[in-house]
């Protein structure tokens, strides 16, 4: 089985990701970054789960927009 990710963590991400297209990136790091500056959480784990769920979201819209490009 594949992990499994909260509403919470989904629904955040997505928002980001309409929030603030062009600041997204598909680099772990510079994600982890954004939700810590955007985002109040007091949780470590949770801000990496957003980040981590957002960065796999910014590489399947970069893999649509490449697919359409072609």
């Amino acid at each position: 089985m594949g992990k499994v990710r909260t509403s919470l963590v989904k629904r955040t991400a997505r928002r980001l990701l309409e929030l603030y297209p062009d600041e997204v990136s598909t680099n772990f790091e510079e994600n982890k970054e954004l939700v810590k500056k955007y985002v109040y959480l007091k949780s470590k784990k949770l801000r990496n789960q957003i980040a981590g769920y957002l960065t796999h979201l910014a590489k399947l819209r970069a893999r649509e927009e490449s697919q359409v490009q072609q």
